[in-house]
């Protein structure tokens, strides 16, 4: 079955960066648009960013700059680099696999100010 794992989240400073992972297996991962979204307490999940099986990038504007998402299709992993992390970067971070609508269980990223 379909399964995206999410790793990589933690407690960082304002400004500080970290790389999330997510591992994916049960489906063509090379042939997939993959794509990271966010969850803040109180407010909707929200679009990141995605990558094409052709590697091309669309990004949130909010992230634009700071964070880079790519892929790895030999290892079957997306990543999210975020670099000049914000406070309002804190959230729950998913992967997805936008055609199957599937999700990971997502890690928590928090930024102190």
């Amino acid at each position: 079955q379909v399964q995206l794992v999410e790793s990589g989240g933690g407690l960082v400073q304002a400004g500080g960066s970290l790389r999330l992972s997510c591992a994916a297996s049960g489906f063509i991962f090379s042939e997939s648009l993959m794509a990271w979204y966010r969850q803040a307490p109180g407010k909707q999940r929200e679009f990141v960013a995605a990558i094409t099986p052709g590697r091309n990038t669309n990004y949130a504007d909010s992230v634009k700059g700071r964070f880079t998402i790519s892929r790895d299709n030999g290892k079957k992993v997306v990543y999210l680099r975020m670099n000049a992390l914000k406070p309002e970067d804190t959230a729950v971070y998913y992967c997805s696999n936008v055609r199957l609508n599937s999700w990971g269980q997502g890690t928590q990223v928090t930024v102190s100010s």
